[in-house]
């Protein structure tokens, strides 16, 4: 049980921490300009220096506000799974499922799952022009990655029950 238990642990950090850096890494989108290479987070454009996303607090940019709000969201409730499943490992009964943790981190899994699926389908939106000829950066694939792990994990917390 002691192994299983590290796994889950050691599990749950790994995807805090992929949450972490495709959360603030500058990866998200990356535009080869000849010479000059440009990346863009959800953010910030930068390529010797960095400057923000031109008119990301407009209406035009709603998509790139629900990106940055649901993996921001991710990021917090994916750390407060796991201080709630660290608590819930004292105080819960023997035989007990660690249901609440299992919730907090399936929300967690969802906002992944909509701040991808948003920046997917709307990416071209909210860049300027001479940005809208690049690529997905390894940010973005963290975050996708990061999906799936979130479920699992999620799924993981129901399966679990505390045993001696």
């Amino acid at each position: 049980m002691l192994i299983v238990l590290a796994f889950i642990i050691l599990f749950h950090l790994a995807t805090s921490i992929l949450l972490f850096v495709a959360t603030i890494h500058n990866a998200w989108w990356v535009v080869s300009d000849g010479d000059e290479v440009i990346y863009t987070d959800l953010w910030y454009s930068c390529n010797q220096t960095c400057y923000p996303v031109e008119n990301s607090h407009t209406v035009a940019a709603a998509y790139l506000q629900a990106v940055q709000a649901t993996i921001i969201l991710a990021t917090i409730l994916c750390c407060v799974s796991f201080f709630v499943f660290i608590l819930q490992l004292f105080s819960i009964k023997q035989g007990e499922r660690f249901i609440f943790t299992a919730v907090i981190q399936l929300l967690a899994s969802l906002c992944v799952l909509i701040a991808a699926s948003i920046y997917t389908a709307e990416n071209k939106s909210f860049h300027e022009p001479r940005l809208r000829k690049g690529t997905f950066g390894s940010s973005y694939i963290l975050a996708w990655i990061c999906f799936p792990m979130t479920l699992v994990s999620g799924l993981m917390y129901l399966v679990l029950r505390k045993r001696k």
